[in-house]
């Protein structure tokens, strides 16, 4: 993919949040967190970046902001050229349809008494008049694109596995054919084997759908698989960001050397090797 000439279709400014330290009978302000301290990227059409760093460091805070789940407390987040960090609820209704996510947890982000068939149909309600037959039908594609069948759609989310879970949430999020998927850890809670056919699924829909995503993980060996471009995060800033194999062949910052060296490698010794250098890299980024 030449993402030079593709268009922008998110960008982002600047993005911080802070979360204030209270103390004192008072609640006074104590100082901050900075879970997200100024960092800025885009993303153009078709395109996956792949947002990475460990547990912590604010790259989970980076897709809720995006997605306005939590407020920014400075920067912008600009979609197809327009500023939408500033816009209220209703107001972010109609980018609601082109801003969709997958998140890490796929039973919690379903809803348990729901048949999965109205989990998947709850964005068509919201955005489309359809008839019910037509939702159904709908629906039913959706259930195939995914590679579940439609028979399981009268199911309750606790009686599929993990993975056709994620699968049910990957439905949901494709129903309204966003432009863009946040997918923030969606293989973490997943099996290994399991974690390969979800990825080699979200290739395929991506091929076929022609959507972006923001991929986010810990595993720089997951996101090497998907991503088009890859951004380093550590505590709660960029260190690094830039095509997928420049950073993987020719890492500039120590950290994400780091991250390079944790990622398993059969041979014992190369992998102790890896570890003893992961170590040292690890002690030259502090």
């Amino acid at each position: 993919m030449d993402t030079k000439k593709s268009k922008t279709l998110l960008e982002v400014k600047d993005l911080c949040k802070h979360y204030p330290i209270r103390k004192g009978l008072f609640s006074r302000i104590a100082g901050y967190v900075y879970a997200v301290d100024g960092i800025s990227f885009t993303i153009n059409e078709g395109e996956t970046l792949g947002l990475v760093g460990e547990s912590g460091c604010g790259k989970s805070t980076v897709g809720r902001t995006i997605l306005k789940l939590i407020e920014p407390s400075r920067g912008e987040i600009i979609w197809r050229g327009e500023r939408i960090d500033e816009l209220s609820r209703s107001q972010m209704r109609p980018y609601r349809q082109q801003i969709q996510a997958v998140f890490q947890d796929p039973y919690s982000s379903l809803n348990p008494r729901m048949r999965s068939a109205d989990i998947v149909s709850e964005p068509l309600r919201n955005f489309e008049s359809l008839s019910k037959a037509q939702g159904r039908e709908r629906v039913s594609a959706l259930f195939e694109r995914v590679g579940l069948r439609p028979d399981q759609m009268l199911r309750f989310p606790h009686e599929f596995s993990g993975g056709q879970r994620q699968r049910v949430g990957i439905a949901r999020a494709l129903a309204l054919s966003p432009d863009i998927l946040i997918a923030d850890e969606p293989t973490s809670a997943l099996d290994v084997s399991i974690q390969a056919r979800f990825l080699d699924l979200l290739l395929d829909l991506q091929s076929q759908l022609k959507f972006a995503c923001l991929f986010i993980s810990h595993d720089i060996a997951v996101v090497e698989i998907l991503a088009h471009r890859i951004a380093v995060m550590q505590h709660g800033r960029l260190v690094e960001i830039g095509e997928r194999d420049e950073i993987l062949n020719n890492p500039k910052d120590p950290y994400t050397k780091a991250l390079l060296a944790a990622v398993p490698v059969p041979d014992p010794k190369e992998q102790k090797k890896r570890r003893e250098a992961r170590a040292k890299l690890l002690a030259a980024a502090k």
